[in-house]
């Protein structure tokens, strides 16, 4: 059910549950709920969002799974998490400062549950919140303890940037270098 504008007024600042567990191959970090996945209390649920598309797309999931069941990920040995907890309208209004201390969240998060790999979705939140400015996509050199980190392109509808096969092809990257033994879907 959509939400009403009421509904989304009232989800500036909520925070949306991890979907997490000890020793995923893939945690997923987006930048921050949006108004829409705080007030359906389900991560990359504004329709138009490319991420399910491209999870599917890329091979980390059989089938398109929906918003609802996000749950399922741990299944296929994903999770997702978010760089800074609190929901906005927009990530750009969240401070530099938010997202430093948003990323030594994680970062505890990530040495707590160590994923084989966390990806983040949103270079530029990446470069900000680890002070990474020259960033790029793909694999970092840094590591989280044993944690690798990936870099992805935000999967909003607003990153016009990427097409949703581009998008699905930087998935992709991932999902092969996550899960070698693993064919596409």
């Amino acid at each position: 059910m959509k939400p009403t504008k009421e509904q989304l007024a009232a989800a500036i600042d909520r925070t949306l549950p991890d979907v997490i567990a000890p020793g995923l191959a893939v945690l997923f970090s987006g930048i921050n709920p949006g108004l829409y996945s705080a007030a359906t209390g389900r991560h990359f649920a504004r329709p138009g969002n490319r991420f399910w598309p491209a999870l599917h797309r890329s091979g980390f999931t059989p089938r398109q799974l929906r918003p609802d069941e996000q749950e399922e990920l741990l299944g296929y040995g994903l999770g997702i998490t978010n760089v800074a907890d609190r929901a906005t309208a927009r990530a750009e209004e969240l401070s530099t400062p938010e997202l430093i201390a948003g990323a030594e969240l994680l970062t505890a998060k990530v040495r707590q549950y160590q994923p084989v790999w966390l990806a983040v979705v949103g270079v530029t939140a990446y470069r900000t919140a680890y002070r990474r400015p020259k960033a790029t996509f793909g694999v970092q050199p840094e590591t989280i303890g044993p944690t690798r980190i990936w870099v992805l392109p935000n999967p909003s509808g607003l990153n016009a940037h990427y097409t949703p096969n581009a998008l699905a092809a930087e998935f992709a990257l991932l999902r092969h270098a996550a899960m070698p033994q693993e064919s596409v879907a």
